[in-house]
């Protein structure tokens, strides 16, 4: 399979299912974004400490790539099967509140606002934080114009909670603690 087809050399792309609209069409933003973010996430795995919370970040890129499966389908089915692989379950987001609830109990209670600094782990996972929040605000967009699974909505605001509280964790075993305004 080829890299390039040069078939999106006139500012147009494919859309999975059929059909073709501009690079700029929400749809497209808002799977773009997904993309941006499973990349940032990418580069928080690959921030030291290696091992912090690695299993439960790369099953967040796997879902992060089945919600930009299905936001790149305007007709699922028409790939119904393909789709199959691209589910979602709601378990996830109890899944991160189970995290956050752990992770919180390790933590001190927050009291002030938290800058997005400390170890380098931190202000990545605050990177994805806020990403995070900018494809939410994107798909809730797409969801005003288009069909979108409320869960994808749900799932982007707990993952940004649950990156929020990773960062302060990350800090917290460090020792360096919140860096707060």
């Amino acid at each position: 399979m080829k890299i390039y087809t040069r078939t999106g050399d006139s500012g147009s792309t494919a859309l999975f299912g059929g059909g073709r609209v501009s690079k700029d069409h929400i749809r497209v933003a808002a799977y773009g974004d997904v993309d941006e973010l499973n990349s940032v996430i990418g580069l928080v795995r690959a921030t030291a400490p290696v091992d912090f919370e690695d299993a439960l970040l790369e099953s967040i890129q796997r879902d992060l790539f089945s919600i930009g499966g299905h936001l790149a389908t305007p007709d699922p089915d028409k790939v119904r099967k393909a789709l199959e692989k691209a589910t979602l379950s709601a378990d996830r987001v109890t899944e991160f509140e189970r995290a956050i609830d752990a992770a919180d109990r390790e933590l001190s209670p927050l009291t002030a606002f938290v800058l997005p600094a400390g170890t380098q782990k931190a202000v990545v996972l605050h990177l994805a934080r806020t990403v995070c929040r900018r494809v939410e605000r994107q798909v809730v967009h797409l969801a005003a114009q288009e069909t979108v699974p409320e869960l994808f909505i749900v799932y982007l605001n707990r993952l940004s909670d649950l990156l929020f509280t990773l960062a302060r964790l990350a800090n917290h075993r460090a020792g360096t603690g919140d860096v707060t305004w």
